[in-house]
């Protein structure tokens, strides 16, 4: 078995599990580079029987899937991924399998992010190297009100996050209760409420087709003039025109985002021109921990696929 590693961006694959216990049934190559067409994706997975796909980089539409006669096994980092057809795989006799993952790096970086986006870190790094000292003053978060969409796991550790910060935290998602939040450290509120009285409001949603544009225009309109927005969730779930609107006419204070509605994000997108922004490429899972979890997942599904038994299926496949 011939198995593909995609976008392998750092370089790092190789030697985050021991692939040579995949020897002699299986050789694995991975590559850095980042294919976005289905014609040069097509030519390049056409020989592998597996291939990985670290998260949503690369997208696996019906459209690549039928040009891909020999694939036998996908496998996507953690248990879900958006960016697969998972039922055109199916419909093909392909065995589609997750591996585990952390929940805990994507939190951390959130809170990461909002502070240094409410204490304007990379703005006065800039400056300090410019030769300039204390240019700006920054905003403390004790006693500020975070807002929390999406009370999953990875919002609920952001919500203890911030009640460890002596904030007041408001949750909101289409399912949440009274109860949950509670559990959560949080207070439900309708959304519409959470946008307008929150300081903070940072995002932890799957995206879905109701998640799909849910901040626009007019709730992100709703939102303070002071207050900040974090993303680390997916880009799509913000309509990226309206907010380049309000950060461009400093309708809010700032957004610190570490996902984008086209990754990797082009070096002209406008966002990179914005003095208001935090920027990330993407690196909420990107740890050593998570990757060596990932990869360790990625050997044990193909192993098993070999052996017979399949591990962590997300499709049972005719």
């Amino acid at each position: 078995m011939r198995v593909a590693l995609l976008d392998d961006y750092q370089g790092v694959a190789m030697r985050m599990a021991d692939w040579d216990a995949l020897k002699p049934r299986a050789t694995v190559q991975a590559f850095q580079d980042h294919l976005d067409s289905i014609e040069a994706l097509a030519e390049r997975l056409h020989p592998f029987e597996a291939v990985f796909l670290m998260r949503e980089r690369t997208r696996v539409p019906r459209a690549l899937i039928e040009r891909l006669p020999n694939l036998k096994l996908l496998i996507t980092a953690a248990m879900w991924n958006a960016a697969v057809d998972i039922d055109a795989a199916t419909e093909h006799g392909i065995q589609v399998c997750g591996t585990d993952d952390l929940g805990t790096p994507a939190a951390e970086l959130a809170l990461g992010m909002m502070i240094a986006l409410t204490r304007a870190m990379p703005q006065d790094e800039r400056e300090m190297r410019a030769g300039r000292w204390q240019t700006r003053l920054g905003v403390g978060l004790h006693g500020k009100t975070l807002g929390v969409l999406g009370l999953g796991n990875l919002g609920r550790q952001m919500a203890r996050y911030g009640n460890v910060l002596g904030m007041k935290v408001l949750g909101w998602s289409h399912r949440l209760t009274d109860e949950a939040a509670r559990e959560a450290g949080a207070k439900r509120v309708d959304l519409d409420e959470l946008l307008a009285y929150s300081d903070v409001v940072s995002i932890h949603l799957k995206l879905s087709d109701r998640t799909r544009g849910l901040l626009g225009k007019r709730e992100l309109a709703l939102m303070k003039r002071d207050a900040y927005l974090v993303n680390t969730a997916r880009g799509p779930i913000i309509d990226e025109t309206a907010l380049l609107d309000v950060l461009r006419e400093k309708r809010i204070a700032g957004a610190a985002l570490d996902v984008f509605d086209i990754e990797p994000l082009p070096p002209q997108h406008p966002l990179l021109s914005l003095d208001n922004v935090v920027l990330a490429p993407h690196i909420g899972y990107v740890t050593q921990e998570n990757y060596r979890l990932i990869y360790q997942g990625v050997l044990e599904d193909v192993q098993g696929y070999l052996d017979g038994r399949i591990v962590r299926p997300l499709n049972r496949p005719s």
